[in-house]
Parts: structure tokens; C-alpha cells; sequence
């Protein structure tokens, strides 16, 4: 990928799992940022179509205090918007001054929209930056393992990201899977087995069945 300071590109279609995430430059509230930076480490990225808008600010204010927690997750925030630097810089301020939160991750500039055109955030037709509100989960090979698309009017759940990159380090970790609502410390499920000979030797616990079996968490 081409830095957007450079030049744009066009991605024929939006990111799809397990797809490495494309490399950028870009400026950022804290100085110029690549992608790239990022490896070695977990990396949530979230973007957003404007800045001073109600919905977003309330996320960048539950990002911001529950940086701690990510970071013990060795997962980074990189927020986007939309906007440009100084409008950015302007947005921060206001929230530390008013809600006296300070927001400490860097937030991206992407005026001509190069990048959520290139991460294909938006339609080719699309008249305006709405449908800039995704969420990327990317790991340390810059694989991207989860995404969520929000509308405007809806915002997200910093708990449930937080539950959702402990939940893939997990299974990357112990090779398991993780039940619905699956929280740090519960019991996991075994990843099913697919050679038959092995299935059919499996023997499971009442309650259990070959294809569902628990296990402590590891």
C-alpha cells in the first residue's frame, strides 16, 4: 500500500479475515505512523467518519480509559477519522478539557479518505465518510482476525474488544476455542477434530459430544 501522503489507491473490495492488513504512512497526533510499526504486537485499529461527533467521542473516551488494559494485553490502539491533524488536536483538547480525559493513543488524518478507501471502508459511489466506522483486530503477523462495521448511531463496546483479543490470544496461545460470552479464566472448548479415525475414537464425557467438549482454561 502506498502512503496516503504520497499517493491514494483503491482496494477492489473491503478486508476480509485472515488477510494481512495493508502497510500505510500517515500523520498522526503523535507524529508519523506506519502500519508496519505495529508488528510484533497486537493492534486494534478503529476508525471513525468525523471528529467532534457524539457517538465517537464517547469511544475515544472508553478507549482512553481502558488503555491500561489493553496494554497489558500487549495490544496497541490506533484510532482514525477522517478529519485532518488540527482538527484532531482540536477534538483531544476539548475532551480533556470538558470530561478531563486525555486521550493518549495517536488518531490518524485521512482528509482525501485514502486509507478507508484502500481498506475498501467505503463504496466506490459512497458520498460521504458514514460507513467509516470499522474496527480491525490485527495480530503480531499483521493478520487481521476480527472486524466489526458500526452504524453512526450505535457505538461500540470497549468490553467486548477487550474480551475479543483475549479471547484469540487464548486460542492462538492453547489451541482451543472459546464458548459465547467467554470471559478470562473460563472454561474453553476443544477445537473439533476433523480426521475421522481420530473422531471416532473420541470418548466424551456426559453432556459432551465429540465435536463439543470442554476444558479448563488453560
Amino acid at each position: 500500500m502506498e502512503s496516503p501522503l504520497n499517493a491514494a489507491f483503491q482496494a477492489p473490495r473491503p478486508l476480509r479475515l485472515n488477510e494481512h492488513a495493508p502497510d500505510f504512512r500517515a500523520r498522526t497526533t503523535q507524529g508519523d505512523v506506519s502500519l508496519s510499526d505495529y508488528r510484533g504486537r497486537w493492534l486494534v485499529l478503529f476508525s471513525h467518519p468525523a471528529d467532534f461527533t457524539p457517538v465517537c467521542t464517547s469511544e475515544f473516551m472508553a478507549f482512553a480509559q481502558a488503555a491500561a488494559e489493553f496494554e497489558a494485553l500487549d495490544c496497541a490502539l490506533l484510532a482514525l477519522s477522517i478529519d485532518g491533524l488540527y482538527s484532531h488536536l482540536a477534538w483531544i483538547r476539548d475532551i480533556k478539557e470538558r470530561w478531563g480525559v486525555a486521550i493518549d493513543f495517536p488518531i490518524i488524518e485521512d482528509p482525501s479518505m485514502a486509507i478507508a478507501q484502500g481498506y475498501g471502508m467505503l463504496a466506490p459511489d459512497a458520498t460521504d465518510s458514514a460507513t467509516a466506522r470499522i474496527t480491525y483486530v490485527i495480530d503480531p503477523e499483521g493478520v487481521i482476525r476480527a472486524m466489526n462495521w458500526y452504524p453512526m448511531e450505535v457505538g461500540r463496546s470497549v468490553p467486548e474488544l477487550l474480551r475479543l483479543v483475549a479471547a484469540l490470544q487464548t486460542s492462538d496461545r492453547h489451541a482451543v476455542a472459546t464458548p459465547e460470552g467467554w470471559r478470562p479464566g473460563s472454561p474453553v472448548l476443544e477445537r473439533v477434530e476433523t480426521d475421522a479415525s481420530k473422531a471416532s475414537a473420541i470418548q466424551p464425557r456426559d453432556g459432551e459430544s465429540w465435536y463439543f467438549r470442554w476444558r479448563p482454561c488453560p
